[in-house]
């Protein structure tokens, strides 16, 4: 089986091919927002590097969100035409669950982090420590100190990941090593979901036919585009 994973909810634009045994090619590279004018070379070269054709793709993986809404809709977008022009089917994957998977099997709690701009993070909370991530507190949107509510709520050593929490190491770090918590922090590594963890997933979850139409994909949105916040702040203003 042969999946294509797409990824570009963050700055960086990530896709992987593999099989069901391993990993055939990839490519992480930092956009700069050009997320719709380099993927699809991107999605070339890989195939390439891979040594395969675009119709010998058997499913499509790709990153649903939370994240950068213009490189979330550009992969999605992408990942849906693709599935529809081949007639394959897809597979979403949550960015925070990406992340999670990202860190070695732990006893700790996994803190996984998005920056949401605007001072917010988006993040959950996983089990780790009996084989795939298990999803302990679904994704929120919020400001720095409501995360680390959460946190301090759960009272367990935490092991964060995410370029979201790396913004605010800091103060993240003072406040809850100041409530006798134990944390660790992943390796800045794993500061952004990457396509070939991805693609790990979406190989598990296809052999379970665990899939979806390209109709029935949603993004997963926690918040209104900036766009649309800016907006309303303007009018209420």
């Amino acid at each position: 089986m042969i999946v294509l994973a797409i990824d570009t909810s963050t700055d960086a634009v990530s896709v992987a091919v593999s099989n069901s045994k391993q990993l055939l090619a990839s490519s992480h590279v930092l956009s700069d927002r050009r997320h719709a004018e380099q993927l699809a070379p991107i999605i070339k070269n890989v195939c390439e590097q891979a040594d395969i054709s675009m119709r010998e793709i058997d499913v499509v993986g790709v990153d649903i969100g939370p994240g950068l809404f213009t490189g979330m809709r550009v992969g999605i977008a992408s990942a849906k035409t693709i599935a529809q022009v081949l007639d394959v089917p897809i597979i979403g994957i949550s960015s925070l669950d990406i992340l999670a998977r990202s860190v070695a099997t732990t006893e700790r709690v996994v803190l996984a982090t998005i920056d949401a701009r605007r001072g917010e993070l988006y993040w959950a909370m996983y089990r780790n420590d009996v084989g795939p991530s298990i999803e302990v507190k679904p994704p929120a949107v919020g400001k720095v100190s409501d995360c680390i509510v959460d946190v301090v709520d759960r009272g367990q050593a935490t092991l964060i990941v995410g370029g979201g929490a790396l913004r605010h190491r800091t103060s993240i770090t003072e406040s809850l090593e100041a409530t006798g918590l134990s944390i660790e922090w992943a390796s800045e590594q794993f500061a952004q979901p990457s396509a070939s963890v991805l693609a790990v997933i979406v190989a598990e979850l296809a052999l379970h036919e665990q899939w979806q139409t390209a109709a029935e994909l949603q993004a997963l949105y926690l918040r209104a585009p900036d766009a649309e916040i800016n907006w309303l702040t303007r009018v209420n203003s």
